[in-house]
């Protein structure tokens, strides 16, 4: 039994703030009922974004709605905010919150008291201080932007199948990615894929016409699936007519060019960006302790270092890795620690609360998977090492078997079932990012945007 009244405040509602208040539903389910323990779910968005299928929502393999779970259908006994905590004062329990009612109100931020907190926000996209970035880049982190991007890459072929400019054509017809992890490496995939099979379509574009470049900084792609793995993704990609360019830098896209430190130069109207992520900017407004790379300084318990009732896990958390045998290495900021964690995380606040030992998370890395496309595939998995339609089989089989809900399992796998039987959908639904600008346009006003912007 809990002996006092304890309020929970889980700040972040991705792969560990949900299933840590999923887990914490069902461990503390009767001091719920009693009003015994509370618990406040703060997200900036409604629902949980399973990111392993935002390159197939992007290719439309997957409708974008089942990408996501709506947290309060299965946060049911939780209070879930929709706003963001910008500062935390752990020494005297509050977190400041900006939701939407305080910007409507124009009343500035409120405070939320609470006893325990779960610090999980995840991590944003790591930007550098490229000319030309934040104008013309687009990310890869958001259902909204893989959705953008299919409809943007659409929009380009429309573009040079109708332009009579060779040089209008040549940029729409290209097409750069930076950053050869999971993120760039898998929608680089999809997408290419999807764009071969749209262009079956046009009568005045071929696949040839089309450039897809890769640029990695360091000399290997995908370093989760090993060396070996890595190489012969590079293999494939390239005998796909897509370049990898390794060891090189982006230097510059001012004026819709991709210009690499090698000297290359690429005009181009996509230049996708998914060189990795840092810590969300709400940990350098706490008082708990972080470490050199800004990530919550973590026990392997999952309490923050120094600071009674303050949990962490995920992107943010720094967790030491018990399994690995150089002393000092921390878990790697994954999907596959991050589930695994918020298990552990649930499990180990419902044993504080009831002054029960505590577990400590150990998770040996099984390995890893990558899709590279419709029926192609990397992974390796307790060692052995799988490629092309085994790997992407593979893939699709694992991450079927840990999208949250059953609901969101059978939509899922329903889709891919109608994807098999039927031809792909090429339809490109770019009023969706501004659905008012008919009737603006109609009421006399302005389009929303620049044709000569960055769609």
């Amino acid at each position: 039994m809990v002996k006092e009244r304890a309020r929970i405040l889980v700040v972040g509602g991705g792969y560990v703030g949900m299933y840590t208040a999923l887990r914490l539903q069902k461990k503390l389910k009767r001091e719920i009922r009693r009003g015994q323990v509370e618990i406040t779910v703060v997200s900036p968005d409604p629902y949980m974004t399973y990111q392993p299928f935002l390159p197939e929502a992007a290719a439309g393999s997957i409708s974008p709605r089942h990408v996501v779970v709506p947290l309060r259908r299965v946060l049911d006994r939780c209070r879930v905010v929709i706003g963001e905590a910008t500062a935390i004062d752990h020494g005297k329990r509050t977190a400041t919150l900006s939701t939407l009612a305080t910007e409507e109100e124009g009343t500035g931020t409120e405070e939320l008291s609470y006893d325990e907190l779960v610090l999980a926000p995840g991590s944003v996209a790591r930007t550098l201080p490229i000319p030309g970035l934040a104008e013309h880049g687009i990310g890869f982190k958001t259902v909204e932007e893989a959705i953008g991007l299919r409809n943007h890459v659409i929009e380009q072929l429309d573009i040079a199948s109708s332009t009579r400019d060779p040089a209008i054509r040549d940029a729409a017809l290209t097409f750069v990615f930076v950053g050869g992890g999971y993120a760039g490496v898998e929608a680089l995939g999809e997408l290419e894929d999807m764009a071969r099979y749209a262009v079956r379509y046009y009568h005045n574009v071929q696949a040839d016409d089309m450039k897809w470049i890769l640029v990695e900084a360091s000399n290997r792609i995908l370093p989760e699936v090993g060396e070996e793995m890595g190489t012969y993704t590079v293999t494939q990609l390239r005998r796909r007519n897509i370049q990898v360019l390794l060891e090189t830098r982006l230097a510059s896209c001012v004026d819709r060019v991709a210009v690499l430190d090698d000297g290359q130069r690429f005009p181009t109207r996509t230049l996708v960006w998914t060189a990795g992520v840092k810590p969300h900017p709400v940990l350098a407004a706490t008082d708990l302790p972080l470490n050199a790379h800004g990530r919550l300084k973590c026990t392997a318990e999952l309490t923050i270092e120094g600071a009674t009732h303050a949990w962490a896990a995920g992107d943010a958390a720094a967790v030491p890795d018990v399994t690995a045998d150089a002393p000092g290495t921390d878990t790697a900021p994954n999907a596959q620690h991050a589930v695994r964690q918020a298990k552990v995380l649930g499990d180990n606040i419902a044993h504080s609360l009831r002054a029960e030992p505590l577990q400590t998370y150990a998770h040996k890395y099984v390995g890893s998977v990558a899709s590279l496309g419709l029926h192609k595939g990397v992974a390796q998995v307790y060692g052995r090492k799988l490629k092309g339609y085994p790997a992407w089989f593979m893939h699709r089989v694992y991450h079927l078997s840990r999208v949250p809900t059953f609901n969101r399992k059978a939509r899922v796998l329903a889709e891919w079932t109608l994807a098999g039987l039927f031809k792909r959908e090429i339809v490109s639904l770019g009023s969706l990012e501004h659905p008012r600008a008919e009737f603006e346009l109609a009421a006399g006003g302005k389009p929303p945007h620049d044709p000569k912007g960055s769609n």
